[in-house]
């Protein structure tokens, strides 16, 4: 039976980090990836935000790792030259009623350490976008864009030059726990076991089916899965924007803001749409409430200019009228399960959050 120190189920976004970290500090490492390529899953399906940390409870593992995610991503990110904006954005109220909510967002960016946010009246918001209608805004100049595939690229050559590898069409079908390690059957067109000391689970939408094949892990610490889809529509004619733009959040998500990709096009997303099963078609008719949404910022929004682009689906551990609900990295101190690392409920801002959740896992493991 072939061994390996580290074994890392899932190439996405997380899962690349989590690797690159553990192969630089010395580690064996091996991903293994159900599908053809890195990424396929929720890592390319976002809106490609670097977000600031404004959104999340002070203390929760969202606000600590997406600041400390966000410094770490820019650091890299200039060094390996990977195409980014610090393009910015603003947080706008709409009416003279969100004033408060728009200072307790204030007051929660704060909190979490993010100091540089700046207060723009309404005349303020008008010159830096003019197209924009509001009472007043918040201005993050340190959210950006980044092209989130060049980073998975960069984080997998990272690895291989360090002696990991991603195998990919490898699933995981069962894991057991023995006392020498976590032994693995891993299937595809080569079935194979393989016994490793450490196994990450960072499979993202498929964490609990996959913590539930785990021989010896009690099911008490699968969370349940709720699906949160968020569509997305792209702008037909010129894009008007030069910053991303948000509304006030909503519950399940940050509402329908307008984000910018690195070409310059602008997109409206994400909705919240609970789903029962995973599905990515985007209704046309959907695009209705979009309109309503979007133009209580941007009235100017000319109708038929929607056009459906793509969806994800949030990996929720909540579901619909319940509080959001933290990270959640599972490590040997919460289920007693030498070298078994959990990721569950990685959803936004897993991107921006990733170098930062790598760092997290290493120590879990220590």
């Amino acid at each position: 039976m072939e061994q390996v120190e580290t074994v890392i189920i899932g190439a996405g976004v997380v899962g690349l980090a989590i690797a690159r970290h553990l192969a630089l500090a010395g580690q064996e490492v091996i991903v293994l990836e159900a599908e053809s390529l890195i990424g396929s899953g929720t890592s390319s399906r976002n809106s490609e935000v670097i977000h600031a940390g404004i959104y999340y409870p002070q203390g929760s593992l969202k606000a600590r790792l997406c600041v400390a995610g966000r410094q770490m991503i820019y650091d890299y990110i200039k060094r390996r030259r990977i195409p980014h904006e610090a393009c910015g954005k603003i947080i706008v109220a709409t009416a003279e009623e969100q004033h408060d909510r728009l200072l307790g967002l204030q007051a929660k960016a704060i909190a979490n350490g993010v100091d540089s946010l700046v207060w723009l009246t309404r005349a303020q918001v008008e010159a830096l976008e003019p197209e924009i209608t509001c009472t007043e805004a918040l201005l993050s100049p340190v959210s950006g864009i980044i092209d989130s595939h060049a980073l998975m690229l960069s984080f997998q050559a990272d690895l291989e030059e360090h002696g990991g590898m991603v195998v990919f069409r490898s699933p995981l079908q069962a894991a057991e726990v023995r006392g020498d390690g976590i032994e693995l059957l891993v299937g595809g067109s080569d079935p194979l076991r393989l016994r490793t000391r450490n196994l990450i689970n960072a499979a993202g939408l498929g964490a609990q089916k996959l913590a539930t094949a785990i021989e010896g892990l009690p099911s008490t610490f699968v969370p349940p899965l709720r699906l949160a889809k968020g569509n997305y529509y792209g702008l037909s004619g010129r894009n008007p924007f030069r910053r991303l733009v948000y509304p006030l959040p909503e519950p399940g998500g940050l509402g329908v803001h307008v984000t910018i990709d690195l070409g310059g096009q602008a997109r409206f997303g994400p909705d919240v749409e609970w789903i029962d099963r995973e599905t990515y078609d985007v209704d046309p008719g959907r695009a209705e409430r979009f309109y309503a949404a979007v133009r209580r910022y941007w009235p100017g929004l000319p109708t038929g200019a929607l056009i459906p682009a793509y969806a994800g689906i949030r990996p929720k551990l909540v579901g619909p009228g319940e509080s959001d609900s933290d990270f959640v990295i599972q490590g040997p101190t919460e289920h007693g399960i030498a070298g078994l690392v959990n990721l569950f409920g990685i959803e936004s801002p897993g991107l921006t959050s990733c170098m930062a959740i790598a760092a997290e896992v290493a120590e879990r493991l220590r």
